[in-house]
């Protein structure tokens, strides 16, 4: 995804004079030299005032860098240099929740989408494949919106087209519907493979598709798996389906830090958000279901 980026970031610059991109370091070297191509330097509370100004003269100025340093770092000037003076930019950030684990826990940010979630008028997309990456992009820089694009280097092998909630594979009327969010699809494909399951996919969480949702869901029973923090779309699941019974199992990372290293495979088994965990997840659910019962 990030390569795809550099290349449409380039492209987007060169073809689209009210563009601006607003780098810290991070990724200056993969992009050719422009005037509108903006390096602040390891200031990335800078960085979003720099886009909030560029905004303020009618640019669409993109801002990226690692998910810790774009979202978390100067999360007070995207709250009031952007949000409160409802100024419109693309945040793209790379490293996702744990792909930079082998330079440690500053280089992790599975607090993101929750931390913009809880400002008012953000699209949250988190693309699961870098085309699903590139549409995103491209029609965050075609709007005046504020906007987050949340790459990372877990990909799934194919893309999905469309837009909200898909369903991929309908199970039985009493199966669980499971949401793959983004770049948890394959993985939750494979553990739902031989599970009675209704299988459905989502790539913007925010504004999160409560209709679709609705229309998906036959029975009770939804998981979610989401490749940031556990939890994260729990509420926007229980207000789609306030009127309706329903039981909610929410997957993804887990609070608890993993102080070691390690590499992004390793912290994704120990979340539980491969293959086996997922499954090992949904079929504990069910059990829980059938024994209340």
């Amino acid at each position: 995804m990030r390569e795809r980026f550099y290349r449409l970031a380039a492209d987007a610059l060169e073809n689209d004079p009210s563009v601006a991109m607003v780098f810290a370091e991070i990724g200056v070297a993969e992009m050719p030299r422009h005037p509108r191509l903006f390096n602040v330097g390891i200031r990335e509370q800078l960085m979003i005032g720099v886009a909030a100004g560029l905004a303020l003269e009618g640019m669409r100025p993109v801002v990226h860098s690692y998910a810790p340093f774009v979202v978390e770092r100067p999360y007070e000037q995207i709250k009031l240099d952007l949000g409160h003076q409802d100024l419109g930019a693309v945040l793209v950030s790379t490293g996702a929740s744990y792909d930079g684990s082998m330079s440690g826990r500053t280089h992790q940010a599975p607090e993101d989408v929750a931390l913009l979630a809880a400002l008012p008028g953000w699209t949250i997309e988190i693309p699961g494949h870098p085309d699903e990456l590139e549409r995103a992009l491209r029609r965050a820089l075609d709007g005046n919106g504020r906007v987050y694009i949340r790459m990372t280097m877990e990909t799934n092998a194919a893309p999905v087209d469309g837009d909200g909630l898909t369903v991929l594979r309908r199970g039985t009327d009493e199966a669980p519907l499971v949401v793959a969010v983004g770049p948890t699809l394959d993985e939750t494909v494979a553990a739902t493979a031989e599970l009675d399951a209704t299988v459905a996919y989502l790539s913007t969480v925010r504004p999160f598709d409560r209709g679709g949702l609705r229309a998906a869901l036959r029975g009770t029973d939804v998981v979610l798996v989401e490749p940031y923090l556990a939890g994260t779309s729990s509420a926007e699941v229980a207000r789609a389906l306030v009127d309706r019974p329903h039981r909610l199992l929410a997957l993804g990372v887990e609070i608890p830090e993993l102080r070691r290293y390690g590499t992004p495979a390793e912290h994704r088994a120990a979340h539980g958000l491969d293959a086996p965990g997922i499954r090992a997840a949904i079929t504990a659910f069910g059990a829980q279901q059938l024994s209340a019962a």
